[in-house]
């Protein structure tokens, strides 16, 4: 199969996939308990009103009718209007978007540049110490409950020790005042980056370190690797321009389809560290019933998703020469 043909195939199953996804998230929520109206509603306001307000929302038309609404807000681009905040949809989460990609897509990077690193040297110096020191080590960070390790981030290295912010992006008083220059702003939002951006890493720099140190033992046992030693080339150029580069095609794959779902902002790290993102944005709107932000942000994750599996598996194929479709 050519690569014009292979686009083709996973475009169509695209396309399928997001239809069903579409209709799947449209039921979700509407199926789900609860009334965004009776959020909203104040005490003082009469049943009047309030039907009135669910008329507004178009919540009061057959279930069939609403999703004709959806489908053609989807494909039109115009998402819908928030609930709760009577805003755009597309706007609440384009405001969101770059904080989420500002920490995670960072923290995915530094996770990998590291998990690499030292998986490299991990597998060189298998069964030694060092071997068994990173891999213990990184099977404990992998499999700490992140919540957990996020909080206790904040009590000793916010509340105990009080180098870092507890919580959110930016300090007020900086941002207001008018002679804080860029570089000072800068500054701020890197040291509220700091706990959050040190917790992501932790968890997740032990999974590429564990697919790094794998691959490079398979690797390891290639003849090529073999040829080299046998031309006298010396060890540490063998491990890190014939082995490494060989060995990091896996971790390639799984930083790609990490950048793709870092786009919902890991809900839980937002909602700890209340990080303005999509994440805590997306929680937000499912505990408020705000069908067409939620709806708009778990769209926005699938498409993101979906194209990233597919430059995932066409980057593959440039990077290995061996795999053709």
């Amino acid at each position: 199969m050519g690569l014009r043909a292979f686009l083709i195939k996973r475009l169509t199953e695209i396309t399928v996939i997001f239809f069903i996804i579409m209709t799947v998230l449209f039921l979700l929520f509407r199926l789900a308990p609860g009334d965004p109206v009776e959020r909203m509603v104040d005490p003082s306001m009469t049943p009047e009103d309030a039907q009135a307000l669910r008329q507004s929302m178009g919540l009061d038309e057959p279930l069939l009718t609403q999703y004709r609404i959806y489908l053609k807000n989807v494909f039109t681009g115009h998402m819908g209007v928030s609930f709760h905040y009577g805003e755009p949809v597309t706007r609440i989460l384009m405001q969101r978007l770059p904080n989420t990609i500002l920490l995670f897509t960072t923290s995915i990077i530094l996770s990998a540049l590291l998990g690499i690193f030292l998986g490299k040297i991990a597998a060189w110096q298998r069964g030694g110490r060092t071997d068994t020191i990173m891999t213990i080590g990184a099977l404990f960070f992998h499999t700490l409950f992140l919540p957990w390790l996020a909080l206790l981030m904040i009590w000793f290295f916010a509340y105990q020790v009080g180098w870092f912010p507890i919580t959110g992006m930016v300090s007020p008083q900086v941002w207001i005042d008018p002679q804080a220059g860029v570089v000072a702003k800068t500054l701020d939002v890197l040291h509220h980056m700091a706990l959050p951006l040190l917790t992501l890493v932790l968890i997740h720099f032990g999974s590429y370190l564990l697919v790094m140190r794998s691959s490079m033992l398979d690797t390891l046992r290639e003849d090529y690797i073999l040829t080299a030693r046998a031309k006298g080339l010396d060890e540490k150029t063998i491990r890190d321009r014939h082995a490494a580069p060989n060995a990091a095609l896996p971790v390639v794959t799984s930083v790609g389809l990490s950048l793709a779902f870092s786009i919902n902002g890991g809900a839980l790290t937002e909602t700890v560290f209340s990080w303005p993102g999509i994440g805590q944005e997306l929680v937000f709107a499912i505990s408020h019933s705000d069908y067409p932000l939620a709806q708009a942000a778990f769209l926005l994750i699938a498409i993101v998703v979906l194209f990233a599996n597919l430059l995932v598996d066409v980057l593959y194929a440039y990077l290995d020469p061996r795999i053709r479709y």
